[in-house]
């Protein structure tokens, strides 16, 4: 992420925010993907928290919750620090989203996709603005549309009685048959393990999408009554 936009925007911030001392972001104990990665979330939870214009003291506030919650207290702090820079700085998100689909394999931009959305429904709704952004952000890295309707399908589930059909990307009228196979094939597309190269906190966190791919299946399964 050194080079284009994000390096632009970034490389002066860590060079005046830590003169080049270790954080829990910038380790040399941390692998390229893992720092790419929660560099890569942080430029785009700004662009997130813009949408709607000026970000506001409660959205930081959720957002630090957040972070302390999926990064630990230390990381929490020094992504905060980066992040009040960003909120400073014009940023383009299509060519960040861009750049970061361009780098950033297939499992771990469905992850950073299911972060932000956390942080976009963190107040129980997500705005208009916001929704339409992370629908272009999506598209920029090269996330279909099955998989932005997967991943945002768990946070409608008390205004969308199909939300579980969308978690497995199939319609209402899949067979039973359908629905297994369905489901064994969203339970490998984001089992924790893929994110492994992204460390400890972002594959803890990837146990969250796993779990609703699991809960959908078991609510089908009830529905339907088949085992």
């Amino acid at each position: 992420m050194v080079g284009g936009p994000i390096g632009g925007v970034l490389g002066f911030l860590l060079g005046s925010l830590f003169d080049g001392k270790d954080n829990a972001y910038v380790s040399s104990k941390r692998s390229k993907a893992e720092v790419n990665f929660k560099m890569s979330l942080l430029v785009l939870i700004a662009c997130v928290m813009k949408a709607d214009g000026e970000p506001k003291r409660s959205q930081l506030n959720v957002v630090k919750q957040f972070l302390v919650a999926n990064f630990g207290e230390q990381g929490a702090l020094d992504a905060l620090k980066i992040l009040q820079e960003l909120l400073k700085k014009p940023i383009n998100a299509a060519e960040m989203s861009a750049q970061i689909g361009a780098s950033m394999n297939y499992s771990s931009k469905l992850q950073l996709l299911d972060l932000l959305f956390r942080i976009a429904y963190a107040d129980g709704e997500i705005s208009a603005n916001e929704l339409n952004l992370l629908q272009h952000i999506s598209a920029n890295m090269g996330i279909g549309s099955l998989d932005f309707n997967s991943i945002r399908a768990p946070y409608t589930k008390t205004v969308d009685a199909n939300w579980m059909y969308k978690v497995l990307e199939i319609e209402p009228s899949a067979t039973n048959d359908e629905i297994k196979t369905a489901y064994r094939k969203m339970a490998m597309k984001y089992h924790p393990d893929k994110l492994n190269s992204l460390g400890e906190e972002v594959k803890k966190a990837g146990e969250e999408k796993f779990k609703s791919v699991k809960t959908a299946y078991d609510l089908l399964k009830k529905q339907r009554g088949f085992a």
